[in-house]
């Protein structure tokens, strides 16, 4: 009997510790709140810098067919979303929301569920509530959650640390935009390989892009 109940934790110890990569037909990407006067705020990144990661990152999920959810909450409080990523957004609804944890309104949930994917890629302003608010409660219910931490920011770095640990205690996988789709490209033979990392505006992109094409 111990013995039976030993290799029953072991392999649960297994299954939760298996890993389905992440893929273009399995996972989409939710932008929350990346608005003008939220960026403004950011302290614990490089606000340009954050600015180029998440537009970077709605390419890449665009060049590769990944569904994109945007969402916004009061903009006349809080300004308008960043135009450049509408712009690399087009034809996506940007769903305005007043529900602080933008898992529970309605019809982003809706939208999520018709997507079909499990693999939910999260990023947010501000990390310390809008990404780890939604992250948390995704992963509460089953879904494989991601935090993009370069493509979310928040006031100081404390807020950042303790956001990070709660989230990873709920669960949820703590990596960036960058890692995320580069993991989707998964081989480099791949034609798409070249147009993701133009998306994603790699330091030195444009030469692996390059290279990738068969061009010096």
């Amino acid at each position: 009997m111990t013995s039976h109940i030993m290799d029953k934790s072991i392999e649960n110890v297994t299954r939760s510790h298996s890993y389905q990569r992440l893929t273009a037909e399995n996972s989409l990407l939710v932008l929350i709140d990346h608005q003008v006067g939220h960026l403004l705020t950011i302290k614990d990144i490089d606000q340009e810098e954050l600015r180029h990661n998440v537009v970077a990152s709605a390419r890449a999920a665009r060049v590769l067919g990944v569904p994109v959810i945007l969402t916004s909450t009061e903009p006349n409080k809080f300004g308008p979303t960043l135009p450049e990523l509408t712009d690399a957004l087009p034809g996506i609804e940007n769903i305005e929301r007043s529900i602080i944890n933008a898992w529970e309104d309605p019809k982003i949930r809706q939208a999520i569920k018709e997507t079909g994917r499990r693999k939910v890629l999260f990023a947010a302003l501000t990390t310390h509530v809008c990404l780890a608010f939604p992250s948390i409660s995704a992963a509460s219910e089953g879904f494989d959650s991601y935090g993009l931490l370069d493509c979310s920011g928040t006031w100081n770095d404390t807020l950042r640390v303790s956001a990070i640990a709660q989230m990873q205690q709920a669960g949820v996988v703590i990596s960036s935009g960058l890692a995320a789709f580069i993991e989707m490209v998964h081989d480099n033979a791949n034609p798409i390989a070249p147009k993701v990392y133009s998306a994603l505006d790699l330091p030195g992109g444009k030469s692996l892009s390059q290279l990738l094409k068969g061009k010096t």
